[in-house]
């Protein structure tokens, strides 16, 4: 497997694997993947709601961003510490069936707190709790459901079907925080929680319904000792994986604490209330969905677009963290919204698709161990800077350190794949690029 030339090029694709442009949503004509297509997007639109529905409960219960930022890490904790066996257990067994004991729990741990919030018996340690709880399911869930994909549709359509899950769940984003904060404000967070714990009702249907025939049959890695370090050599001796994760890691961790940020310029900063802290999570919807849509599009996941995008999604962070304006700052959110979309398709893809399939579950365990696996590590830091120095210190500091991360590692790509960086001034050139080293000695 070559390593291609870093920032410039994609993931060494086999030839088979080349993805042309065949249409914007053309694995939707594979019928199991829009059986799952459709199952995931009613569930995608619980999750927001409860995702939106349980920030603010956390506000209303403490007054403290910190409070939402422990939620946040005791969520994704467990993909910290037990994230990398969820990838061997994802190896190793059917997805299929895996998916439908994941989903099944994720929708009884949506239920339990809807009958906590519902009877009036909620309290913070109860939403920590089944915060944990959620995070330990989507140890399993997250990389059977990310591996799975390629089983539904093969390689030719693996980066497209990878861009219209991402949209797929934006488009749940655009339609989730809207209801719940309009049922929060109506008739109060309970029967948000109701509606996120029958919805997953929808996945599992969805997968009782495939045909199992029409799979692409993944060879399954047997038992044996080893397989986790295993999995941690391949990706260690590939640039092309380990770098792209590497900065995922960086932009999990430090720029995508939304839910600390938005809450506290929602409540302290420009002091409204929680349909407009739904309609801010919409806007960055908007932005994602647009992102996914232009990412499923595209015929090749390149590292320089990688490097680009994140580059700028910091940058903008740090813009909008110093809005002077509501209207500014929520107009930020759109393109925000979709270049952290663009950095998570682009990794992603490219990541699966430099993949051997027998080590997809390992890696993408690895790679969601990172992404989201930091928050546990972030989400508090962030939190106590936000509540210490206000919320517009807290989104400057995610988004310089995305910022610094992107420009590092766009330039240790630069360097593997035999790049350097040139400035060109000149009017109709392009200002900043890479190129290849033979050809700067050539000009000199």
């Amino acid at each position: 497997m070559s390593t291609g030339h870093g920032a410039d090029s994609a993931p060494a694709h086999k030839p088979d694997d080349t993805i042309t442009r065949t249409g914007t949503f053309s694995s939707l004509k594979v019928r199991n993947y829009r059986l799952f297509f459709t199952g995931a997007i009613v569930s995608n639109t619980g999750t927001w709601m409860a995702r939106i529905t349980q920030d603010w409960l956390v506000l209303s219960l403490t007054g403290s961003a910190a409070a939402v930022g422990i939620t946040t890490a005791l969520q994704f904790l467990p993909m910290l510490l037990f994230g990398l066996y969820g990838g061997v257990i994802a190896d190793r067994y059917p997805k299929r069936r895996l998916l439908l004991l994941s989903q099944g729990a994720l929708g009884l741990c949506g239920l339990a707190l809807a009958v906590l919030t519902l009877s009036g018996h909620v309290q913070v340690w109860h939403v920590y709790l089944i915060a944990f709880l959620l995070g330990m399911v989507t140890v399993v869930d997250t990389p059977a459901r990310q591996s799975f994909v390629s089983e539904l549709v093969g390689p030719a359509q693996l980066r497209n079907a990878v861009s219209l899950n991402s949209a797929n769940f934006q488009s749940a984003r655009l339609v989730g925080p809207a209801v719940a904060g309009g049922l929060i404000a109506s008739i109060g967070s309970g029967w948000a929680f109701l509606v996120n714990g029958l919805s997953f009702l929808a996945p599992l249907t969805a997968l009782l319904l495939m045909r199992t025939g029409e799979l692409h049959k993944a060879e399954r890695a047997p038992r044996g000792k080893g397989q986790l370090r295993e999995g941690l050599r391949y990706v260690a001796g590939r640039p092309e994986l380990i770098w792209p994760i590497a900065l995922v890691g960086f932009i999990g961790t430090f720029g995508f604490n939304f839910p600390i940020w938005l809450t506290a310029f929602a409540d302290g900063v420009f002091h409204v209330g929680p349909g407009t802290y739904g309609f801010l999570n919409t806007l960055m919807a908007v932005g994602s969905l647009v992102g996914a849509l232009l990412s499923a599009r595209r015929g090749t996941s390149r590292l320089r677009l990688l490097i680009g995008a994140a580059m700028a999604f910091g940058a903008l962070e740090v813009a909008a963290a110093f809005s002077p304006a509501f209207w500014l700052f929520a107009l930020l959110l759109v393109p925000i919204g979709m270049l952290g979309l663009t950095v998570n398709v682009t990794a992603n893809s490219s990541v699966q698709m430099a993949t051997d399939p027998m080590m997809r579950g390992r890696v993408m365990s690895l790679y969601m161990m990172v992404f989201v696996g930091g928050t546990p590590l972030g989400a508090p830091l962030l939190g106590w800077i936000t509540d210490t120095y206000g919320a517009r210190v807290g989104f400057a500091t995610g988004g310089a350190v995305s910022l610094a991360a992107a420009v590092v590692i766009g330039l240790v790509l630069a360097r593997v794949g035999g790049l350097r960086l040139k400035v060109d001034l000149r009017r109709g050139h392009p200002h900043v690029r890479f190129v290849p080293r033979e050809r700067l000695t050539t000009a000199a």
